[in-house]
């Protein structure tokens, strides 16, 4: 299914709603303005397999322009409009779009970081008299587009990934991530689908083409604000929701009586992934909303994932699931499998894949094989086959010859109420090669200083042998994270790297 069927079969069906202001755009309208910017996109000289790249705050028009390429063979690029243009530039290499279309608010930034080649579409400007002075070609081929995202970049530069056209007509094409979505109750035509984080973002972007393809509806927030987020499931009877850790920690901050101010009835279920979830901090969750908490974990270049549900987690705190579709192996460096509870890099392995050429030790070229795939995390596997992710590969601080793990660290001192956010790493020391450092983001209320320093460094000291504990405590406006709730390392390691 693809919006126009859902457009003959229900018009005046909301397909896209923002949260705060309720705006509103029905499934007739997504058809139709999505036909039209399809046409104008093939009449500017766009071809099947050519590149559309969108960088636009979250709005209601991310519906119409992704079914615009994927409904004509286009391949749609999501692409962070937090960035420079420094940052944007190889990203615009790497993607080479026909199109840009953009906000006038960023279009300077485009422009410099993409050349003068592709046209910029800017929404305020132009790009509304383009789809309403167009009519829709009904002559024009409908294909399924593709999709080039990007890796948070949280390690280096983003790293582009492509799902390709598929050559068939979007009808055809199955839902995205079917059954998973049928695993999380998504039904069709009925389910309201909130979506808290970026468009651009991976996960966000998928589930709207899911939803969609569904029938059923999108609402959009405008920006993340926990209590906006509540307001929202009640105003618009949502169903189903999408979040990432720091969104829980917010919401749980919240004062009871703004808790207890909204009716969440028609809240079924809430997915969460992207990044790691204090144990403490989810089982609150679970506490106030219901067994309704569900966890997902992979890779954004589809190597595998896993999953688990709240009931699940409960019997297993702390972990991301089993593997959903293939395996999961935790191996050393070598590729040699470890036994379970030692930590080691995660690796997914698809169905149909490749056996591994092991040496007479086990030794093995993993990232050759066929099939194999991983994304630099570290963790381990119980003996029910479920992972525990403890970091990622890089990450590790080594102290004194001895491994700490950042996440560890991290889970404590988020739940202390002065810590709005925080981040771990280790910074150079002579006698022990690195030391543990603590970034954090002081919460509303407290005072950033050496009093409160020593509080939190004595909070890890009651729950963390001392050797796991930060010595130092740095304070800072916002610890660095990508929209998908990522700590961005790559500017911590700058940051201190000497």
């Amino acid at each position: 299914m693809y919006p126009p069927v859902h457009a003959a079969e229900a018009p005046d069906r909301p397909a896209m709603v923002l949260a705060a202001s309720g705006a509103t755009q029905t499934y007739a309208e997504l058809a139709d303005r999505s036909a039209r910017l399809a046409t104008w996109l093939h009449r500017a000289g766009l071809v099947e397999g050519d590149r559309v790249v969108v960088a636009l705050p979250n709005d209601l028009r991310w519906g119409e322009i992704a079914w615009a390429c994927w409904r004509s063979g286009l391949i749609l690029c999501a692409v962070n409009r937090h960035l420079s243009a420094r940052e944007l530039t190889p990203l615009m290499e790497d993607t080479a779009p026909r199109v840009v279309v953009t906000s006038a608010e960023l279009a300077p930034t485009l422009r410099k970081a993409a050349g003068d080649e592709p046209r910029l579409l800017v929404v305020g400007e132009d790009y509304d008299e383009a789809v309403e002075g167009t009519e829709p070609d009904p002559d024009l081929p409908e294909t399924m587009g593709g999709r080039l995202l990007f890796s948070s970049g949280t390690t280096g530069r983003p790293k582009p990934f492509t799902v390709p056209p598929p050559g068939r007509h979007p009808t055809e094409v199955p839902v995205r991530s079917g059954e998973m979505m049928a695993g999380l109750g998504f039904e069709p035509g009925s389910s309201v689908y909130l979506s808290t984080g970026p468009a651009y973002h991976a996960a966000p972007l998928g589930f709207l083409q899911s939803v969609h393809q569904l029938g059923g509806t999108v609402v959009l927030m405008e920006r993340f604000d926990a209590e906006g987020a509540l307001a929202a499931i009640e105003r618009h009877r949502v169903t189903h929701s999408q979040w990432v850790p720091t969104m829980f920690v917010r919401l749980l901050r919240l004062p009871t009586e703004v808790r207890e101010r909204y009716d969440l009835s028609s809240h079924r279920v809430a997915v969460h992934g992207a990044a790691p979830c204090a144990p403490e901090v989810k089982k609150a969750l679970i506490d106030w909303w219901g067994p309704i908490v569900h966890e997902y974990y992979g890779a954004s270049e589809g190597y595998g994932r896993t999953a688990i549900t709240a009931e699940e987690w409960l019997a297993h705190p702390g972990s991301v699931g089993r593997s959903v579709g293939g395996a999961l192996h935790v191996t050393d460096e070598e590729g040699r499998d470890l036994p379970v509870g030692e930590v080691g890099s995660v690796w997914f392995v698809k169905p149909g894949a490749a056996e591994p050429q092991r040496a007479a030790d086990g030794a093995a070229d993993l990232a050759a094989t066929r099939g194999w795939g991983a994304v630099g995390d570290l963790g381990r596997l119980d003996e029910e086959g479920y992972l525990y992710l403890t970091g990622r590969k890089g990450q590790t601080i080594i102290s004194g010859g001895v491994n700490i793990y950042p996440r560890e660290v991290e889970d404590v001192l988020v739940l202390h109420p002065a810590v709005a956010d925080v981040a771990v790493v280790g910074i150079p020391e002579e006698e022990f090669g690195e030391q543990v450092k603590g970034v954090v983001q002081a919460a509303d209320g407290y005072v950033p200083g050496p009093e409160l320093a020593a509080e939190l460094i004595a909070s890890c000291r009651a729950t963390l042998a001392h050797f796991k504990c930060p010595r130092s405590i740095d304070f800072v406006d916002r610890v660095p994270r990508s929209d998908a709730g990522k700590i961005l390392m790559a500017e911590l390691r700058e940051r201190y790297a000497t």
